[in-house]
């Protein structure tokens, strides 16, 4: 049954008429599955294999409108397929069904030529936003904590819903406009309302190459894209590795801070633990 069901579709959305072994899946439906008055065992089976692929399918759709915006309808939905082919649900939850789609699109280049590195950074981010919108939000660590503490020995934690992303394109505006524009909800996992594809492609058309530097996070129940100096990055990347909050502030030697390191750091960490990002120590 499960095969039946998670078996990809024929053409026109319709179940294969042909089974794995090649007998008709006809006859393999009739071997567990009674017809009704009105359907054969055939088609009631093929309802259920229809319901999955749609459901998954439409999941994607509303989890990655991003992805979905730049490669259009037809080309997603190849993709999505082929994803689901090569990596079937395997959660409880369906909030989990896109946490491999950046890793498929790393080893199926062709799936988003010519705009392949365009589509993993909108897809990173896509998948930071769902990380952000329904991870835990720890108790954050509060200045006291740091009383006295030695930074050759401190290590800070993280919150679970964080994400560092550094990107080569500038997508984040982008996807904050698609939200707007196309009607979609602030939170993960909700779907476009309405498809303006001359909007769209009007947003497309104003993505720049450029190497740039993201924090994802959730803050008062809302996700927030903050954008980072390489120097922060640097520092937040040190940190939610493992590193010493010595050994991290060492590795922004040589790098190029607008103001004097001591105070940038200072400045830094009084943002960060306004906004919750640490949540306590290693």
């Amino acid at each position: 049954m499960a095969n039946a069901v998670m078996r990809p579709l024929g053409p026109g959305d319709r179940m294969q008429r042909k089974w794995i072994d090649g007998r008709l899946t006809r006859r393999v439906a009739e071997s567990f599955i009674k017809p009704n008055a009105r359907l054969t065992s055939f088609e009631r089976l093929e309802i259920y294999n229809q319901q999955y692929w749609f459901r998954l399918g439409n999941c994607l759709y509303k989890d990655y409108p991003g992805l979905r915006a730049i490669l259009g309808d037809r080309a997603f939905e190849k993709l999505i397929r082929e994803y689901l082919m090569r990596y079937p649900s395997r959660s409880y939850t369906l909030r989990n069904l896109g946490s491999r789609l950046v890793k498929f699109l790393k080893t199926a280049p062709g799936a988003t030529a010519p705009r392949r590195q365009l589509a993993l950074d909108i897809a990173r981010l896509e998948w930071a936003h769902i990380e952000a919108f329904d991870n835990e939000a720890r108790p954050p660590l509060e200045p006291n904590d740091l009383l006295d503490a030695n930074a050759a020995k401190l290590r800070l934690r993280l919150q679970p819903h964080f994400s560092l992303l550094k990107l080569q394109y500038v997508v984040d505006r982008f996807l904050i406009d698609l939200r707007k524009k196309v009607g979609l909800r602030g939170e993960a996992s909700n779907a476009i309302e309405q498809d303006h594809h001359g909007e769209k492609n009007k947003l497309t058309r104003n993505l720049k190459r450029k190497d740039n530097f993201l924090a994802v996070h959730c803050y008062q129940d809302q996700v927030y894209y903050k954008r980072l100096e390489p120097g922060q990055f640097v520092l937040l990347s040190a940190l939610q590795n493992g590193a010493t909050l010595e050994r991290a502030c060492v590795r922004l030697a040589g790098l190029k801070i607008s103001e004097d390191l001591g105070e940038a750091i200072q400045n830094w960490f009084s943002d960060w633990m306004a906004l919750g990002w640490f949540c306590g120590l290693k």
